[in-house]
Parts: C-alpha cells; sequence; structure tokens
C-alpha cells in the first residue's frame, strides 16, 4: 500500500503569522506603518492591509475582503458610556449614591446616566446590570437601514441627473432646496451624496458614479484618524507665526521662500527660491533626487554665494524634502520657517513664481533632462523680466540697487 500523503501546508503560512504579530507589536509602541513594515520584512502597502484592512473588486466582478488585524482598544467612540463607566454606575448605585453624584464621578451630564439607567435596567426587578447593559447598549447601535438614495426614488433620478451633469456633490445638495421647495424629503447632504457613489452593491447610485467627480477616485481616500503624524520632522518645526514682523512688510531684503515643482510621477524635481523683496529667482538642481539630503545640500550650495544681508530667513511648506531643514540651517544659519498645513498662500511669491516656470518646465515631463546651464538660463530670463510689482523693473535692477545701497 503506498504510503500515506501528507497533507500539504502553505509554505508561508506560519512566518506570515508571526510577521503580523511583530507588526502589531511594533505599531503598539509607537513606530509607523512604513517602519514597521520595513522591520518585519514586508511591502507597506501590505502593512496597511493589516492595519486598516481592504475591499478589493476584481476584474471578473467578485469583491474579496481583507479585515483588519488591528483593532482599536476601545471602538466605542467617547460619547458612549463604556463597559467600565457601567461598572462604575452599578457599583455607585449599590452604595446609594445619588445621579449628580455619579454623573460628577464619571464626568457626564446627569441626564445620561439617568437615561442610561432607566434603558438598560432589567424591566423586571429594575436592578442595574453593568454587562448586560453593555450588551443591550450595543445592540442597539447596530441599525442597519437603507440610505436616504435608496429609499427615495425621485431623490435618487434628480441627483443622478445631476452627477451627469458634471456638477459636485455640494452643488446638487445645494440646489435641491430652491428646486424642490416645501418638501424637506427631498433633501439630502453632499456625505451623503459621496457615500452612495462610494459604496458598493444596491446602494450606490451608479456603476460609474465616482468617475463622474473631479478627483476621478474609484476609491475613497482615508482621512487621517486624530493623532496621525502629529510629527513629520525629527527636530521641531518653527511656524511661519513666530517669523519677523519685517518679513511680511517686504521692506527688507533677504527673506526667501521656497518650493519644488515636480516632475512626471513625482520622480523628479527642480527646487525654487524667491527673495520676497526683489523677486530674485534661484533654481536648484536636484539630479540625483529630492529627499531631504539631495535639498539640503542644494540650498547650502546656493545660499553660501549670496551676501550675508540676503541671507535672513526662509519660509517652506511642510514637505518631506525639508526633514533635514536643522541642518540647513547649522550649515547657513539661515533660519526656517514652516506654512501652516495646506496654506500655500503663505508663500504667495514662490506659488506666483512656480506658476511662471511651468512655461519652461511643463507638468508630466521629466526634469531630470534639464542641466545646471538651462536652470540658470530660465532663472536669467525670469530675473530680467519686468513686473508690475515692481513698476515694471527687473528683479536684476532691484538686485542691483539694494547691493549699491551699502553692505
Amino acid at each position: 500500500m503506498s504510503p500515506k500523503r501528507r497533507s500539504r501546508k502553505s509554505p508561508g503560512a506560519q512566518p506570515l503569522t508571526s510577521q503580523r504579530e511583530r507588526y502589531l507589536a511594533l505599531m503598539r509602541q509607537g513606530l509607523g506603518n512604513a517602519e514597521a513594515s520595513r522591520v518585519v520584512g514586508v511591502n507597506r502597502k501590505t502593512g496597511h492591509r493589516w492595519r486598516y484592512g481592504r475591499v478589493v473588486t476584481t476584474r471578473t466582478g467578485e469583491t474579496r475582503t481583507y479585515p483588519a488585524i488591528t483593532r482599536p482598544l476601545d471602538p466605542v467612540a467617547a460619547r458612549f458610556l463604556s463597559e467600565t463607566e457601567r461598572i462604575s454606575i452599578a457599583d455607585a448605585l449599590i452604595g446609594g449614591r445619588s445621579i449628580r453624584a455619579i454623573a460628577s464621578e464619571l464626568g457626564r451630564a446627569p441626564s445620561t446616566i439617568s437615561r442610561e439607567i432607566r434603558r438598560n435596567r432589567d424591566a423586571a426587578t429594575e436592578a442595574y446590570h453593568p454587562f448586560r447593559a453593555q450588551r443591550r447598549a450595543a445592540g442597539r447601535r447596530v441599525r442597519p437601514r437603507s440610505g436616504k438614495l435608496v429609499r427615495n426614488h425621485e431623490l435618487r433620478a434628480v441627483v443622478a441627473d445631476q452627477l451627469e451633469g458634471r456638477w459636485s456633490p455640494e452643488q446638487v445638495s445645494r440646489m435641491l432646496p430652491g428646486l424642490f421647495p416645501g418638501r424637506p424629503e427631498m433633501r439630502v447632504a453632499p456625505e451623503t451624496i459621496y457615500q452612495a457613489l462610494y459604496a458598493r452593491g444596491s446602494d450606490g447610485l451608479r456603476r460609474d458614479g465616482v468617475r463622474l467627480l473631479r478627483s476621478g477616485r474609484v476609491h475613497r481616500k482615508r482621512r487621517r484618524r486624530s493623532g496621525e503624524r502629529l510629527g513629520r520632522f525629527v527636530a521641531p518645526m518653527t511656524m511661519i507665526s513666530q517669523r519677523p514682523i519685517e518679513v511680511a512688510d517686504r521692506l527688507v531684503a533677504g527673506h526667501w521662500e521656497g518650493d519644488l515643482i515636480m516632475g512626471s510621477a513625482n520622480r523628479s524635481a527642480i527646487g525654487t527660491l524667491v527673495e520676497r523683496t526683489t523677486r530674485y529667482l534661484v533654481l536648484l538642481h536636484l539630479p540625483d533626487g529630492h529627499g531631504a539630503e539631495h535639498v539640503r545640500d542644494a540650498l547650502v550650495d546656493a545660499v553660501s554665494v549670496l551676501p550675508a544681508r540676503l541671507r535672513r530667513s526662509l519660509t517652506w511648506d511642510q514637505g518631506v524634502e525639508m526633514g533635514r531643514h536643522d541642518e540647513f540651517t547649522q550649515a547657513s544659519h539661515v533660519p526656517v520657517y514652516f506654512c501652516e498645513r495646506a496654506s500655500p498662500w503663505q508663500r504667495g511669491t514662490n506659488e506666483n513664481t512656480n506658476g511662471l516656470l511651468r512655461q519652461y518646465f511643463p507638468k508630466g515631463t521629466d526634469l531630470r533632462v534639464h542641466t545646471v546651464e538651462r536652470l540658470a538660463s530660465v532663472a536669467a530670463g525670469l530675473n530680467a523680466r519686468p513686473r508690475k510689482t515692481l513698476g515694471w523693473e527687473t528683479p536684476y535692477q532691484q538686485l542691483d540697487r539694494l547691493l549699491a545701497s551699502g553692505p
């Protein structure tokens, strides 16, 4: 008789389990997803799927769900009573404490405690059991119901038609009260439309509805959770609110604004420096990459050739390319001030100049093909161009007058 065939086991099952356990331990220690994935030896996308889960639709239409392996310690929002608080309520009731005393100890409103006891105590004995109350409260929170756009076919049709006209969900929402006055059932919030667009199955608006959105995303972008990425750099940032007042007045030269203009797929970049008073432009050649080390070295080289009176400050956004900003300041003695997130207007001079540069360096092109000589030629052309904001003088003329006025 032939020997019994041994059951085949997936060769990667056990190592993957240990990797996931180690990944979870590193995440609990405070490491980010990219660093924890690197330590355990998996792709960062795998770590992201482990942490948050993922839903994938194959080409055949099959939906595969990869649940998250991480779970928050208390998945219930802070506005709900926790099991620990319910135990405290039960103990206090046994001790004869009043509703207001219990509420004061837990930091809750007396009405919250009163409603909790009334809704979750035993109907026959009127006794309050914390664990039973926790199960009842959790069961009430699960209330599956169809969305408003599923229940109201007329509203659904109107929203779908406007989306076909390339209206945004907010525009559709704002239009409805005027189109259907006196009909409150014909109202819908922008978020409800977004949820219906990204929903899977029968709750969705249309299969290709998300492609009508201006973002073009077929999957909703996850928003950062509270506390994520609070600090982008190891060295603390000095924010723009701490920048000297003289910078905003533009009366003193030597204060610069900087940024990167990116090439195709963000694989190449050119650094831009603009002096706020004269609008004088300097371009940074970054042929080897635009990481923090490359930008630091290019900035040090560019600033080192400037007169001391033109080296007062640098304002930048919170891009990762400035991760070595403290080393740049140590080498050049030029302090760096950072704009608030999503506030490009705080470096408006630089943003305007970057728009002018796109005439020479179009979006979607490889910026590594441009030589140092090419960058110098483009910068010279813009510096010799008369500007309305300078009284139709050129940045060259402004800078020459400044340098001739004294040390």
